[in-house]
């Protein structure tokens, strides 16, 4: 890995928080909202995106371990209000679920 990966890695770690389904409700109605699976980890994808690393990011949509935020998914939010971490990278804001709800869907 070179400098300027690893140091986007850091930015963006340091860029991701700790955010509640309602105040991801407008990026989601905007349509900017990707899910990332539990199984890998959302600043890496933050990453891929952000370097527009296609393969990777198409691999992962491939693969299922990124999406984009449908509507099954979004009512599973609302009903839940599970513990949820983002990282934006415009336009998007990725989003992943921790603790113990965290399912792959």
């Amino acid at each position: 890995m070179t400098e300027q990966p690893s140091t986007l890695y850091a930015k963006l770690l340091g860029e991701t928080a700790k955010i509640s389904w309602q105040e991801l409700q407008p990026f989601f109605a905007r349509g900017q909202l990707l899910w990332v699976g539990v199984a890998i980890d959302l600043v890496e994808v933050a990453q891929a995106v952000a370097e527009d690393n296609r393969a990777k990011v198409a691999a992962w949509l491939q693969a299922g371990q990124v999406a984009k935020v449908e509507e099954a998914l979004a009512q599973d939010f609302l009903a839940r209000d599970p513990e949820l971490w983002a990282v934006v990278v415009s336009p998007w804001v990725l989003i992943q679920e921790r603790g113990a709800g965290a399912s792959v869907h």
